[in-house]
């Protein structure tokens, strides 16, 4: 239980640090994401010096607390370079290009379709017509 509650805190917090820096940095729907790049690469930096310092010896609560719940928050970016990191360190740098190449290729398509479905006016029923 101690786990859900500093993913629930730092959750909070990293969600509020990311608006912060949207509102510094805004940009336009066609302009460059410069906040979500600082955002994402920050992120990854930072998980990565926490896992290679503070995992081994942190407490359970406190890696899920910093990593899930303030860097989930902020960015999801983090994780996935982070994997990816860890596939090429042990050797597996294949596996780690078709890993970042089906999160990419996958997370693209699936938004794709989120905006296809999200601009029909109405959607049919699933099933039989009556």
């Amino acid at each position: 239980m101690t786990a859900v509650l500093a993913v629930l805190a730092g959750g909070m917090l990293g969600t509020a640090i990311r608006l912060a820096v949207d509102v510094v940095l805004p940009h336009g729907g066609a302009g460059f994401p410069l906040a979500t790049l600082l955002i994402n690469v920050t992120g990854s930096l930072l998980l990565g010096v926490l896992v290679a310092r503070v995992w081994r010896t942190a407490p359970e609560w406190l890696r899920a607390g910093l990593g899930p719940g303030l860097l989930g928050s902020f960015t999801t970016f983090s994780a996935l370079a982070v994997s990816a990191v860890d596939l090429t360190a042990s050797g597996a740098g294949p596996l780690a290009i078709l890993y970042v190449a089906a999160s990419v290729v996958g997370g693209l398509a699936a938004a794709a379709l989120g905006l296809r479905l999200g601009a029909r006016r109405a959607i049919p029923p699933i099933g039989p017509d009556e």
